[in-house]
């Protein structure tokens, strides 16, 4: 996967638009989009578009197990897959897991990550512990944790003989991923830190620079960009602006 290519993706579920550009019309029009953002990122390396569809999503209410979360249909992935080899994209399942572990949630999505052009996104910003609610309590995760799903994610590259598969994670600030060096490196998989810090330019370069610094060799730059959010503050960053970050990102992801 890298060097070769740098990622470039939309995120959102269909009907949601606070959850980014991905869920708002037709699949095809967005990955149309994607395709013109992706194109100023092209400069040393070819672009893997990316969708990433928000399939397990956290909720202040507990459901019928009291994990406060849902998960995405089957057909709702397999449309979006249809709609990702179309594009030649790569499909991410992004888990807001609730008060879920992030294993059992990846595990049960088993079948699609059998896949070989289908990967993960964990977003441990919505993993909250018992007793909290999704939204109103900032959830957190550990390397340890990171590292369970990575290497059941090596056992089925391992057993289905499937290309490198991406694991993403997401973290807005240092307190989302306690003990990050214990996410150990393994064969077919690809971590990926999304840095996600939302607001103006300078306050985004501060961020990166906190959640890059020491950055384990086997753990790739991702970056983060709000189509809404982040101009509350400022202007968006450019591509140009975001391919001169140290590290430079292999992974640029839009909401």
């Amino acid at each position: 996967m890298f060097p070769r290519y740098r990622l470039v993706g939309f995120a959102g579920h269909p009907g949601s638009e606070a959850f980014g550009k991905l869920g708002i019309g037709d699949l095809d029009d967005r990955a149309r989009d994607l395709e013109r953002q992706a194109k100023p990122y092209a400069r040393d390396r070819e672009i893997l578009p990316v969708f990433e569809l928000i399939a397990t999503i956290a909720h202040r209410t507990g459901g019928a197990d009291g994990m406060f979360r849902s998960r995405a249909s089957d057909e709702l992935i397999r449309q979006h897959l249809k709609a990702a080899r179309r594009a030649k994209a790569l499909l991410l399942l992004n888990i807001q897991p609730g008060r879920a572990d992030f294993l059992p949630e990846v595990e049960a999505y088993r079948r699609w990550l059998r896949e070989p052009d289908v990967g993960v996104a964990l977003d441990p910003e919505w993993a909250v512990d018992d007793g909290q609610v999704p939204g109103q309590s900032y959830g957190n995760t550990s390397g340890k944790e990171l590292d369970s799903v990575a290497s059941y994610l090596a056992e089925l590259v391992a057993e289905y003989d499937l290309p490198e598969k991406a694991m993403v994670f997401h973290e807005v600030a240092d307190s989302v991923v306690r003990e990050e060096t214990k996410l150990r490196s393994h064969d077919g998989v690809v971590s990926i830190k999304s840095v996600d810090g939302i607001g103006s330019p300078g306050a985004k370069r501060t961020t990166w620079r906190a959640l890059t610094d020491d950055l384990p060799e086997s753990v790739h730059p991702g970056f983060k960009l709000f189509y809404v959010e982040d101009v509350e503050s400022g202007p968006l960053m450019t591509p140009r602006q975001v391919l001169r970050l140290e590290p430079t990102p292999e992974y640029v992801l839009y909401e």
